[in-house]
């Protein structure tokens, strides 16, 4: 008598709980987001996932409360894949409606009897349904959930529905998917996986958290060989497969990313527009396979460079005729242990050195100087607050008159001094800013006529942007980063240096022989493909450049040390022009080669090599390119002394030799006689270059012999006195041979 009021009771409760649940399905239906209704913003996308230009994954994130990344359509899913979890979870999936009630009603029964859930009963439809409409897990809840299988199995698909299950089903570490799960265990694509490693997928769901597969593989070995058995005998695997599952072992292999591309990563995802803030992926321009071969160049480079205490560096490489970045390297990776490989050297402002030489050459050259203009290399002083400023070459010497294609090529400071006092310091610094330097934010008073060997800082992202200005005849575009399709919009181009005057530029950086004064005959700037080279290095040695760029590549390449200390002496040459090198000759390896693109309005003469005037009788010869209309009319009306290497005027006076100056002193130098050491042993040290091949020196002292030096002596120690001198050196190279002056110097002493 007592069990059919219990029995009474049981049916009344679980109709009440039914008509609830049903209530609560109506009222929350049309909150639900199903799979046809996802949206950017149901999908609710924290971050995208940035791939190279053939797809490949730049990065990876978890942070998203989807899958967005690795989804993969049902067909691509291995067969016993998808067998394994139906027989798994919810082996009636192909024939119930949505909810698998006989498996419902069993698992209530146990429940109740228990006291306690010790079995659920949730089909794939169900699961899919608390993906996409999470509740708190309560007894209504899994009532209304079986309501909304059945509206989603009337809307889509069982495939369908399977397919969005694998690709979002939980498992450890924020991943979800199968194919995630497959790279966070295995590091491979699911048709790589063994058939062990298969059915460890699908046992890990039960309890993600719980299974430690890294922590203790031999955790699943029981659940893994019951699965196996349970599809044997369903007939899903035969007797052999059964046997292969038992003998395979789990090859386990953690994921890492094949390329390190962390800082461009980054600026990407600054740079990406609000607009985009719902893509689930955002393909870039870069070349992931050339950006894994030149982090080994760099990186080995760097390692090479122990003995110049360099311990960064970084590449920028693009396609100046696509626009596009090819390659963003940052020495050893932001992955690695270096000092400050956290900071991104490509687009940290560093001190340029001589690199923005050809773009104050260019300004000049639009100003009416032309590649033949004669400037003088001879020392210079100019004034600096309370006192003097010398400004120097490089390498200490000085070669007198030459022509701007030789001042640029062998970047000569001085000349470029002269260059920037022609052009204003404002108007250079102007156009700098309209080649994108931003960074260069100060006034013209702040950077001087020392902007035109490099005071101020700009990123290599900035230097390589306006090199590729220059490869592109003039023409101006921001670098881009996202791969664009086919046919979209393209953004136009900004003409800030004439076609003409920047293949001139580019002519004189791409030749050898107008760098030999410094560089020497066979450089290794001298590339085999025609290739327009600039090199850079800071007053300091903390900084050292190499920029150049062919008919359709530009490279950029920066060594120091970001936490800002001195590198032992590195240059652009010995640093990065080695790593410019093997960039260039990796890149035309991977695109035809061919000659610079120079513009056929240029017009071609032959003019003096030393007057840069039309050539007169005896003179020595040079081609050289000018824009129409400013080619040279005056003939050239210099005698020239072959044997002796000097010019004569007209009139018969000897002009000094071109390309030896004083070192010490410069000219408009002041010095001071010390009071509490006797005037006769205060001495001051004149200096000639050092190598030349003279047999003797005279020292003239304000017109009179103050002493001799001998063969390979450059120094003379002057007893001082006070007042204005002019000195002058003297120099016998051949006892048959007329000697050679050097220009005076005139000086003060108090």
């Amino acid at each position: 008598m007592t069990k059919r009021p219990f029995k009474r009771a049981w049916i009344l409760g679980l109709t009440v709980a039914l008509g609830i649940s049903l209530a609560a399905w109506k009222t929350d239906r049309d909150m639900l987001p199903f799979p046809d209704d996802l949206t950017a913003e149901t999908l609710r996308i924290v971050q995208p996932q940035v791939l190279d230009r053939h797809e490949i994954p730049l990065s990876t994130t978890y942070v998203n409360p989807w899958n967005v990344h690795d989804c993969t359509p049902l067909h691509r899913i291995p067969p016993l894949l998808r067998q394994a979890f139906i027989l798994s979870e919810d082996r009636r999936y192909l024939w119930h409606g949505g909810v698998d009630w006989p498996a419902r009603f069993h698992a209530l029964a146990l429940n109740l009897a228990a006291g306690r859930v010790v079995r659920g009963a949730s089909t794939i439809s169900e699961q899919v349904v608390r993906m996409l409409h999470p509740r708190p897990r309560t007894v209504w809840s899994r009532w209304v959930e079986g309501f909304e299988a059945y509206d989603l199995e009337s809307r889509f698909s069982k495939a369908e529905i399977l397919e969005i299950y694998l690709n979002q089903v939980p498992y450890a570490r924020q991943r979800r998917g199968v194919a995630q799960a497959a790279r966070l265990y295995f590091d491979r694509d699911l048709p790589l996986l063994n058939q062990r490693e298969v059915l460890a997928l699908v046992v890990l769901v039960r309890s993600p958290g719980r299974l430690d597969l890294f922590g203790d593989p031999s955790a699943l070995d029981r659940r893994i060989d019951g699965l196996s058995q349970r599809l044997f005998e369903a007939g899903l695997i035969s007797e052999r497969d059964l046997e292969l599952v038992g003998s395979s072992t789990l090859l386990l292999q953690p994921a890492e990313l094949t390329v390190h591309a962390g800082h461009y990563v980054r600026h990407v995802l600054a740079e990406a527009r609000q607009s985009d803030a719902g893509e689930p992926k955002r393909r870039t321009t870069l070349d992931a396979m050339l950006q894994m071969k030149l982090q080994d160049i760099l990186d080995r480079s760097l390692k090479d460079m122990g003995d110049r205490d360099t311990a960064n560096g970084a590449i920028l490489v693009a396609d100046h005729r696509a626009n596009e970045i090819l390659a963003w390297v940052n020495g050893g990776g932001s992955w690695h242990a270096r000092s400050g490989s956290w900071i991104d050297a490509v687009t940290l402002p560093r001190q340029p050195g001589s690199t923005l030489k050809p773009f104050l050459y260019s300004l000049a050259l639009e100003k009416g100087w032309t590649p033949a203009t004669i400037l003088d290399d001879s020392p210079l002083s100019e004034p600096l607050r309370s006192g003097l400023h010398a400004f120097r070459n490089y390498s200490r010497i000085h070669y007198g008159p030459l022509r701007l294609r030789e001042a640029l090529g062998n970047s000569l400071n001085i000349p470029a001094v002269r260059a920037i006092q022609f052009t204003g310091v404002r108007a250079f610094l102007d156009r700098l800013r309209e080649l994108g330097f931003t960074t260069l934010d100060r006034g013209p008073d702040h950077y001087g006529q020392g902007l035109a060997l490099g005071d101020g800082e700009v990123s290599l992202l900035e230097l390589v942007q306006a090199y590729a200005c220059l490869a592109r005849g003039g023409r101006f575009l921001p670098l881009a980063w996202r791969a664009s399709s086919p046919g979209g919009p393209q953004q136009q181009p900004r003409q800030v240096i004439d076609d003409e005057i920047a293949s001139l530029i580019a002519h004189i950086l791409a030749d050898p022989q107008a760098r030999k004064l410094e560089f020497g005959e066979g450089h290794l700037l001298s590339l085999p493909v025609e290739t327009a080279v600039k090199t850079g290095t800071s007053s300091d040695h903390r900084d050292a450049w190499a920029v150049g760029f062919s008919r359709s590549l530009v490279v950029g390449v920066w060594m120091g040390n970001l936490d800002r200390r001195p590198t032992r002496r590195l240059t652009g040459t010995t640093g990065p022009g080695l790593v410019l090198r093997a960039v260039f000759a990796e890149l035309n390896g991977r695109v035809a080669p061919g000659p610079l693109a120079i513009s056929p309005r240029l017009v071609r003469k032959a003019i003096c090599r030393r007057s840069g005037r039309l050539p007169g009788q005896d003179c020595p010869l040079a081609h050289e390119l000018f824009v129409p209309g400013s080619e040279p009319t005056q003939t050239c009306d210099l005698s020239h002394d072959v044997r002796a290497g000097t010019n004569t005027a007209p009139g018969g006076s000897r002009a000094p030799r071109s390309g030896i100056q004083l070192v010490q002193p410069v000219a408009g130098l002041e010095l001071a006689m010390d009071p509490r050491v006797p005037d006769s042993l205060q001495a001051f040290s004149l200096i000639l270059p050092r190598g030349l091949p003279y047999r003797k020196v005279e020292w003239l002292m304000d017109g009179g012999l103050a002493g001799t030096t001998g063969p390979g002596a450059n120094r003379f120690d002057w007893s001082m006195t006070k007042g204005f001198h002019t000195v002058q050196a003297r120099l016998w190279f051949n006892e048959d041979r007329e000697a050679v002056e050097t220009a005076p110097v005139t000086f003060l002493v108090r």
